[in-house]
């Protein structure tokens, strides 16, 4: 019965997911909003265990969501800020080490994980360096300072990919069409079957056009420009559509990519 009705909840959720996702209107709501807010720094008002994230609620959720749902070992993450992105992912990396303890029966040994986030950012800030490493989650923290799309960047994070079982891939540095374009092409490919490239800021593309005055990015030139680009070549992925109809708020339409084959 129990099994029943949860499989009732589940099919209804569904629909309704799907009827959020039909209503053009509603999901031009969601866009306005971000708009409407954008001004205010709305994004900026968030933390995660602490440390600044720079990153809507609902966006939180849905990484929240596929990582309990994916359970990677190697969280690829471009862009670090203040931190809080990472720390949330290690505390995410952590509940997970500590279910599969619990439903072993064995001790935890919290250092002895093997799940680790991986950040790269071209400017490490020392005052933000220092508040990551003395975070309580500091051990399941990788940092790489340097260009995302520099090839010896790259190439170490090939190299401490490898082995890897669960890969989940996050784009959020600098926005321009080259650049994510570039990183795609760098880190999209580590993204193990099954779990997701996703791309922040593709909402860029559905902000007025000058949104950006002071900045390299714009309509036309953006992290959405770059996916759909992308994609035109990389078959094995696809456009989630039911993370952001789900969401309807979010900065990333068309930019929850899944690795398909």
């Amino acid at each position: 019965m129990t099994d029943d009705m949860y499989a009732r909840f589940e099919a209804e959720r569904v629909q309704d997911i799907a009827a959020q996702g039909a209503d053009a209107k509603l999901k031009k709501m969601g866009v306005d909003f971000v708009v409407q807010t954008a001004p205010h720094k709305y994004t900026y008002n968030f933390k995660a265990l602490g440390r600044p994230i720079i990153q809507l609620p609902q966006d939180m959720v849905a990484m929240q969501e596929l990582i309990w749902q994916l359970r990677p070992d190697l969280i690829i993450e471009t862009g670090i800020a203040h931190g809080g992105s990472l720390i949330m992912s290690a505390s995410m990396l952590a509940l997970l080490d500590y279910c599969d303890a619990v439903e072993q029966g064995v001790p935890l040994d919290p250092k002895a994980s093997k799940r680790t986030v991986l950040g790269l950012d071209i400017d490490i800030r020392e005052h933000n360096r220092a508040a990551i490493e003395a975070h309580p989650l500091a051990h399941k923290i990788e940092m790489i300072q340097g260009s995302s799309i520099d090839p010896q960047v790259i190439a170490q994070v090939h190299a401490r990919a490898r082995g890897c079982e669960r890969v989940l891939v996050c784009l959020d540095s600098n926005h321009t069409h080259a650049h994510v374009l570039a990183e795609l092409e760098a880190y999209a490919p580590l993204t193990t079957p099954g779990s997701y490239c996703v791309v922040f800021d593709t909402v860029v593309e559905d902000m007025p056009a000058d949104a950006f005055p002071d900045r390299p990015w714009g309509v036309g030139d953006n992290p959405k420009t770059a996916v759909h680009q992308w994609l035109k070549n990389n078959p094995e992925f696809e456009i989630d559509h039911t993370i952001e109809n789900k969401l309807l708020i979010t900065v990333a339409p068309d930019g929850y990519l899944k690795r398909i084959a």
